[in-house]
């Protein structure tokens, strides 16, 4: 929770990345982590104006993959570049939805 209390400086999408990543690191629970970390994330971006992402079953192969870098390389960039295109991705498809496309 210290990393937490001192990410206010990073941009929304990637704190909200990071956090997800660093929960399922931990994994602290025997089943259910995986849900709860993405409601973390969810959580974390909706606190900052965005709206909630969702990883689509063809991209979930990519997520783990990403994932899997983040937790035993300690590398988040490809985590982070993952979540900022669905956070794009869904921004986008409201935007057309609030334009009648």
């Amino acid at each position: 929770m210290a990393w937490y209390e001192n990410a206010e400086c990073l941009h929304p999408v990637e704190r909200a990345s990071v956090l997800h990543a660093k929960f399922m690191n931990i994994h602290p629970f025997s089943d259910g982590n995986g849900r709860t970390s993405r409601l973390l994330m969810n959580f974390e971006l909706m606190k900052a104006k965005y709206p909630p992402i969702t990883i689509e079953k063809d991209d979930r192969f990519n997520y783990y993959e990403v994932l899997d870098i983040s937790g035993l390389k300690g590398d988040y960039e490809p985590f982070i570049a993952f979540v900022a295109e669905r956070a794009i991705t869904t921004l986008v498809y409201y935007l057309d939805f609030l334009d009648g496309n």
